[in-house]
């Protein structure tokens, strides 16, 4: 399966469905917040983008998407917690959601990062998330990729197919040349989820990330745009 990338243009306060990247009766709604205006200048494209995988779509965070961020975030702390940096006090508030908007906002016009919720297409329940950071240009030409699924939706193979949707993405509309990801080496399901997506491990990494507090060693995947085109 090919991952989709499109856009939908409509006029604000009104809903659309995606004529490219996205099967009819995925509803995308565009109506934004004062955040979302005032970031208008810095967040150009990302209004529109979206990303479509069979069962999921994903798109760039909305001020409208924090009750389901912090529902599911909330709802999963125990099982992201031990995978992630540790979560400030106000790690689920609204003002904290406000910084990440108007940070992811800034990056995507500076081209240095791009993030996108994972949504369910039948009924938009927020999934997960999905990000590339550190993008490199002149002879780089690569970024790193991060994620995180709600427990609920761990193992149904809905981060497959967002991650599969941003590699179309990064490789297609960016025109990066590589994609970096790395993991702790006890969390199996990440390491399988990089593999199957198509990804090498690569070395090994001491003390590489600041994990729950402590300072821990990671394994090192990479992937080529060459090897995605082969593999499509």
């Amino acid at each position: 399966m090919t991952a989709k990338v499109g856009t939908a243009k409509v006029g604000p306060g009104k809903a659309a469905t995606a004529t490219a990247g996205s099967e009819p009766g995925a509803p995308v709604r565009t109506a934004p917040g004062r955040l979302e205006r005032w970031l208008g200048p810095f967040l150009g494209e990302a209004h529109t983008t979206i990303l479509a995988g069979d069962r999921v779509f994903l798109r760039p965070p909305r001020q409208s998407d924090f009750d389901g961020w912090a529902r599911v975030r909330a709802g999963s702390r125990a099982f992201l917690a031990p995978w992630e940096p540790t979560w400030p006090d106000d790690a689920l508030s609204r003002g904290a959601y406000r910084r990440r908007l108007a940070a992811y906002g800034v990056d995507w016009r500076k081209d240095t990062g791009y993030n996108f919720f994972v949504f369910g297409r039948g009924d938009e329940t927020l999934l997960g998330g999905i990000g590339l950071a550190n993008v490199r240009r002149g002879v780089v030409q690569s970024a790193s990729l991060g994620y995180w699924m709600g427990a609920p939706y761990a193992g149904h193979g809905y981060m497959t197919e967002g991650l599969r949707a941003v590699l179309a993405f990064s490789f297609d509309r960016l025109h990066l040349h590589r994609l970096e990801a790395a993991c702790l080496p006890s969390n199996m399901a990440s390491r399988r989820l990089l593999a199957k997506c198509g990804f090498r491990e690569e070395g090994y990494a001491r003390k590489y990330l600041c994990i729950n507090g402590v300072w821990q060693d990671h394994v090192l995947f990479g992937q080529l745009a060459e090897e995605w085109r082969l593999s499509r």
